[in-house]
């Protein structure tokens, strides 16, 4: 009997959910004695377990172990514990995510003949309701179980709730058609979730209910006749509109209006630069889809940190860090936009970051002087605006502007790399860009204060 027949999908998930079972020890050990028994299962995954189980690697897998889910799996433990050595029950919850979401999504998933997710039929609503159920009750109870390792002990709300807002996050993730492994896109997100989550106060939560109830109104009513302005111009999608006004919302309750104004500022620059050259962009094949118009996925990726950074603002004592964050991602969305449509439209020599490699207008990863310019103008108006609006001191303006550009360039590499093979698209770059972008002008400010 062949390896090919031997193998079994339902018993590769069924240790995959088990060894989910092994977070209860993070209760007990240390950091350091988990990071040695997680680096002690990569070895074992990647050297031992091919030859005493190797039924459970897939067809063609053991020849290529290192990138195979079952050596990822234990490396996005180690990773998490690494990351976030003095919060197990982050760990915990993000492992229980991984090992139950995931394990029975992909379970039920494969036994369910019924809808298909409308961007990647690949992925189910049964599965991907599993993985919520299941992902859900297991990281909620591992967050609890985790709990008293934490000095000291976090909210009992966070422990309980937070980890489904975590698993939905993950899930919502888990659908993207790439082809980026979940066992690192799925505990990453879910980490990083609980993580932001973590700066939540208590008292400042019920504080910007109460306003958010006071504001919420007018801010819907501006933001759903932008929305509607946008559709009729031709420059957003009806889900485009949809999550724009939702995001536009989000900003102008927490933030105010000075928020706001910049995040309109940043998606004007992207339609403006959009527009410019787009006879050339469009004789080159290289325009944007759909006549320009935006959908959810261009305003989640380019808009979504900063809607993040905009709530912990008002969430959490870390006013100033938040604002810059906030500041520093819309000011790397936008001027990445404008690098990229000035680039194809006017630039003169595109290469390839890092490589420096020539390459045609529209090259994923493609960069050029004019463009780079280009960018470095729209950061500098962006960040030049938030300091106007208040939001940021005139001094961190210059640290933003290079945060930005860190950011920018990191897209670039990532998708001269990434990109083409289909690990991931254009918009998780975006997402990657400005969350770079918002950590880089973080520890700029931390490392000159």
């Amino acid at each position: 009997m062949t390896r090919h027949e031997q193998f079994s999908e339902d018993r590769r998930q069924i240790v995959h959910v088990a060894m989910g079972s092994l977070a209860l020890l993070l209760r007990y050990l240390s950091s350091w004695q988990a990071m040695v028994l997680a680096g002690g299962a990569v070895a074992f995954n990647l050297y031992a377990l091919p030859r005493l189980a190797g039924t459970l690697y897939r067809p063609g897998e053991v020849r290529r172990r290192l990138r195979s889910g079952i050596v990822l799996y234990p490396i996005a433990v180690l990773l998490l514990i690494l990351v976030f050595r003095d919060r197990r029950d982050i760990v915990a919850a993000s492992w229980g995510v991984l090992a139950f979401g995931d394990g029975m999504a992909t379970l039920i998933g494969r036994r369910s003949s019924g809808r298909r997710i409308p961007w990647n039929q690949e992925k189910s609503i049964a599965g991907s309701l599993a993985f919520i159920v299941f992902g859900g009750a297991a990281a909620s109870f591992l967050c609890w179980w985790c709990r008293s390792t934490v000095i000291p002990p976090p909210y009992q709300w966070f422990s309980i709730w937070l980890p489904w807002l975590a698993v939905i996050v993950a899930a919502a993730v888990e659908t993207i058609p790439i082809r980026l492994d979940d066992n690192i896109s799925v505990p990453s997100v879910a980490g990083a979730t609980l993580w932001f989550a973590s700066f939540v106060s208590e008292d400042l939560a019920a504080t910007t209910m109460a306003s958010v109830a006071h504001a919420l109104p007018l801010a819907i009513v501006v933001n759903g006749l932008v929305a509607a302005a946008g559709y009729r111009a031709g420059t957003v999608t009806v889900p485009g509109a949809m999550t724009g006004a939702v995001i536009g919302t989000s900003i102008a309750v927490t933030l105010g209006w000075g928020g706001w104004a910049v995040l309109i500022a940043t998606f004007g620059l992207a339609v403006v630069s959009s527009r410019l050259g787009l006879r050339k962009k469009s004789l080159l094949g290289i325009a944007e889809a759909r006549g320009g118009r935006r959908g959810a996925g261009n305003a989640i990726a380019n808009t979504g940190v900063a809607a993040i950074a905009a709530m912990l603002t008002s969430l959490t004592y870390a006013h100033d860090a938040a604002r810059i964050a906030f500041v520093a991602a819309l000011a790397a969305g936008g001027s990445d936009t404008v690098a990229s449509e000035i680039g194809k439209a006017w630039g003169r020599r595109t290469v390839l970051v890092p490589t420096l490699a020539a390459v045609p207008p529209g090259t994923s990863g493609a960069i050029s002087a004019e463009g780079t310019a280009a960018g470095l103008v729209a950061a500098l108006a962006l960040a030049g605006l938030a300091s106007v609006c208040g939001l940021v001191s005139f001094s961190s303006v210059p640290l933003i502007v290079i945060a930005a550009t860190i950011g920018s360039f990191a897209e670039s590499a990532l998708g001269a790399t990434l990109e083409a093979p289909g690990v991931v698209n254009n918009d998780v770059l975006n997402f990657v860009n400005t969350a770079i972008a918002a950590l880089v002008a973080l520890a700029l400010v931390e490392a000159i204060q």
